[in-house]
């Protein structure tokens, strides 16, 4: 995350939400919000130009997931934020899926809060494929999926990936590139 000043702090203020401190997580929300934001719209940024994306309803969704009533024994802003990788890469899928239902059942229209986030068809076809391709590269490479998935929806660097899984940098990178040749194939048949 390109913060530098803030790491520690929002360790700190973690460490403070756990223990039920109400206005460190005021504090926190002024901190993490424009980073998730950025992944939100970093991620949603590949959308066609003359979309209006709605990353704001994307970010408000993931907090709440995060730390809307859910106790998480969070260890550290890594931590965090790779949680948030997950939330967003969840939420799209859901709302992907949710989407491609709502196809089948005809003329039934159900809105849900994810309906504001305005990503188009051709997006969400992206993000299940995407998903459903690391749940096959999961099955005999985890650590692999995991790594796609922190860089690709989460925006972490090699060094933040590597400290949450324990391994080099060099690792992150090297395995970055293998899995990201496997999805490539996979995606493109």
């Amino acid at each position: 995350m390109s913060n530098s000043d803030a790491p520690g702090e929002i360790t700190r203020l973690l460490e403070a939400v756990q223990s039920g401190d109400r206005a460190a997580e005021s504090q926190l929300l002024e901190l993490v919000y424009p980073e998730i934001h950025k992944l939100a719209r970093r991620y949603l940024q590949r959308e066609r130009p003359d979309h209006t994306l709605q990353a704001s309803a994307l970010v408000n969704e993931v907090y709440m997931q995060l730390l809307g009533g859910v106790s998480i024994d969070w260890r550290n802003r890594v931590h965090f934020f790779a949680a948030t990788a997950q939330s967003i890469r969840r939420i799209l899928v859901d709302y992907g899926r949710s989407k491609r239902a709502a196809k089948r059942e005809g003329d039934r229209h159900r809105v849900e809060l994810m309906d504001f986030l305005a990503i188009s068809e051709d997006r969400l076809e992206e993000a299940v494929a995407v998903h459903e391709a690391l749940e096959r590269l999961a099955e005999f490479d985890p650590r692999q999926s995991r790594i796609v998935e922190l860089k690709h929806f989460g925006g972490l660097t090699d060094e933040e990936i590597g400290e949450l899984l324990g391994v080099a940098p060099r690792t992150v990178s090297r395995e970055w590139m293998v899995a990201r040749a496997w999805l490539h194939a996979e995606l493109n048949g």
